[in-house]
């Protein structure tokens, strides 16, 4: 099975939370909802590299607000960042059951 790991950085308490979510499923961080859809690592030969394709949305009060959706790159997370008030959000890398 592959999963993406993420950082999450409470911008107010400055609380780092690790957080594996495996593809093709969702999990919670915080208020926000994260759904997996790919993640992809770049073969060893090439510049070392992760893409992760989500979706998430901000479940605070019992709402459903779309934050992002679409690709993050691992190495760049400014290219896609994650515009939200109080939470940043980036890609660790991609992993798989054989990767230690």
């Amino acid at each position: 099975m592959k999963y993406a790991k993420f950082r999450l950085l409470d911008k107010i308490s400055n609380k780092l939370i690790d957080k594996t979510i495996s593809v093709n499923n969702s999990d919670e961080i915080e208020t926000l909802s994260v759904e997996v859809y790919a993640c992809f690592t770049e073969p060893p030969t090439e510049i070392s590299e992760d893409y992760v394709l989500v979706d998430i949305i901000d479940t605070f009060q019992g709402g459903n607000k779309n934050f992002y959706r679409g690709w993050m790159i691992s190495s760049s997370p400014e290219v896609t960042p994650l515009e939200h008030p109080i939470y940043d959000l980036w890609l660790l890398g991609c992993v798989n059951d054989n990767t230690s």
